[in-house]
């Protein structure tokens, strides 16, 4: 549907001109249609490129029109007000272009702008134009062109005109600015949101890690274990798992003190983490001096070699403990249980057997590994 429609009130006399302005009122009428086809079927595509190709084609009728008053010598008042003109509306249409998803009917305030911008121009400064260039023909110097142009309308007129000239200024800059509050609260918005998210995954992440050794606590384990049986089951993984005790981690605390033991266990949750074949297994605080180790797509053979390697790692530290009566230095016993195929009880499973492996490697004389 047509949004404007040419008849003989907008002819200026200027074949080009005349022409351009019926080119440019088809690109206007075509970008009414592109929006609301954007808002039937949500095409995007087509319709930033009837805005583009609306807004090239103004852009080069502005540019032929001004050539064109500077190469007939028109007055240099008339030729700027004329240029200032076709720079406030590029403006206005750029930012309302940038601001139409604010509006609550795009379609009709954008075309509605269009169609009654280009209307006055043509009536208004376009026609006073094209009587000047009349007058120049005629033999009229530039100045006496302007000053009869300027003697065609009466007080009253002149005023209403320099009213609405610059009504339209100032509700182009207001619109403007509106459009840079609203960018600029949508990026208030923006930032806002990051930092709200980034804030929520730093307390997400604290509440899943043990403050001591920087690694994931119970909360955390008992979440992931049921997820990784979960997981393991879509797949059809195996998934193994390790508990690992200190051995007589009381009496190291009762010979070196509790801040000693600190450190203990902090070089412990070092030495086990290095122990680990992939940084995706899952490291956890148990409680006290125990820890486990979740071992994704990991069957009983694998788990055996982390838990091995686990024991050798821990000795390997040799860290003092005499009142150990396992070895002079820190030692663990760990406890391991696998499952080939994984279900929703494996969970509770393979928590029992890996725990009964840990009762029976401590009874065994400790400072080893048992598969549960």
């Amino acid at each position: 549907m047509d949004t404007f429609v040419w008849d003989e009130n907008f002819t200026t006399g200027l074949v080009n001109v005349d022409d351009q302005h019926q080119t440019l009122i088809a690109s206007f009428n075509a970008l009414s249609d592109a929006l609301q086809h954007s808002n039937a079927t949500g095409d995007e595509q087509a319709l930033g490129q009837a805005y583009e190709h609306m807004l090239c084609y103004t852009l080069y009728h502005f540019a032929e029109e001004e050539q064109l008053m500077r190469e007939c010598g028109l007055d240099a008042r008339h030729v700027q007000t004329h240029s200032a003109l076709h720079r406030q509306f590029v403006e206005q249409v750029a930012t309302m272009w940038s601001a139409r998803s604010a509006l609550q009917q795009p379609a009709q305030s954008f075309v509605g702008f269009l169609a009654y911008w280009l209307g006055m121009h043509i009536l208004g400064i376009d026609q006073a134009m094209a009587r000047q260039m009349q007058g120049l023909a005629q033999g009229l110097t530039a100045e006496q062109a302007y000053a009869r142009e300027a003697q065609l309308h009466d007080q009253g007129t002149q005023a209403l005109i320099g009213m609405v000239g610059r009504l339209y200024h100032v509700l182009t800059v207001q619109n403007a600015e509106l459009a840079r509050s609203n960018a600029l609260l949508e990026q208030r918005v923006v930032e806002r949101t990051c930092e709200l998210a980034h804030a929520n995954a730093r307390l997400e992440a604290y509440a899943s890690t043990d403050a001591l050794l920087k690694i994931a606590n119970r909360g955390c384990f008992d979440v992931r274990i049921v997820d990784a049986c979960a997981s393991a089951q879509r797949r059809g993984q195996p998934l193994g798992l390790l508990i690992i005790d200190v051995d007589h981690f009381k009496r190291y605390n009762d010979s070196y003190g509790h801040p000693a033991g600190d450190g203990c266990l902090q070089a412990v949750a070092r030495a086990v983490a290095q122990a680990l074949p992939r940084s995706t297994d899952l490291l956890a605080r148990y409680g006290g001096e125990e820890f486990v180790v979740i071992l994704y797509d990991t069957d009983a053979a694998g788990t055996a070699v982390v838990a091995a390697r686990v024991v050798a790692q821990v000795a390997a530290l040799a860290l003092p403990h005499r009142g150990s009566d396992v070895a002079p230095h820190v030692t663990v016993s760990v406890g391991t249980s696998a499952h080939q195929q994984v279900d929703k009880h494996a969970a509770v499973q393979l928590l029992a057997q890996a725990d009964a492996a840990l009762y029976q490697a401590k009874a065994t004389g400790r400072n080893r590994w048992v598969a549960g």
